[in-house]
């Protein structure tokens, strides 16, 4: 599938296949996660992968109960690294979570490419999240998805036409 197929076609999913994902596919998407730019090329990110049935309960559990995250093979944790940050954006946001955030966008392109879902999850309890995985206060969490192998064929969204989004020299 080519970029642009992969980015039109690329839907959130929330039913997923028992299959297991191979850890070479996991190598793979994460050769893609790799690439994602960020500030000063600083990748203030590390992603911890999740397979282990009583993490990925908890883990659904602090993310305000969506049961589908636990029934995916795979949850993967998106994680920052602000002390390994050097920039903000303006002044009002560090730029480890945009750098996640896009590194994190990277995952689930390529995910999508390789035949794999994904669910973008911002709805979470950070605190007791990085409680199970044992992850301290040097690190912050900014996005969490299941992977796995869809179960579902969603149908395409609404999008907004092209002039409600952008315009050319300031808005209208």
């Amino acid at each position: 599938m080519d970029l642009f197929e992969v980015m039109r076609t690329r839907r959130s999913i929330r039913k997923y296949k028992s299959q297991m994902v191979d850890d070479e596919l996991i190598k793979k998407i994460f050769q893609m996660v790799r690439h994602a730019p960020s500030a000063h090329n600083a990748q203030p990110w590390k992603f911890v992968v999740v397979r282990d049935e009583e993490k990925k309960r908890k883990i659904a559990q602090y993310c305000n109960n969506q049961k589908f995250i636990h029934e995916a093979p795979v949850v993967v944790v998106a994680c920052g690294l602000p002390d390994e940050s050097q920039a903000n954006i303006g002044n009002w946001i560090s730029a480890f979570v945009v750098d996640v955030s896009i590194a994190t966008t990277y995952l689930m392109l390529a995910a999508w490419s390789f035949g794999l879902g994904t669910c973008w999850i911002g709805n979470f309890n950070e605190d007791k999240i990085k409680e199970v995985l044992g992850l301290g206060d040097d690190v912050r969490i900014v996005a969490i998805t299941p992977l796995g192998y869809p179960d579902e064929s969603p149908e395409p969204t609404g999008r907004k036409n092209l002039s409600e989004i952008m315009a050319f020299e300031g808005f209208d």
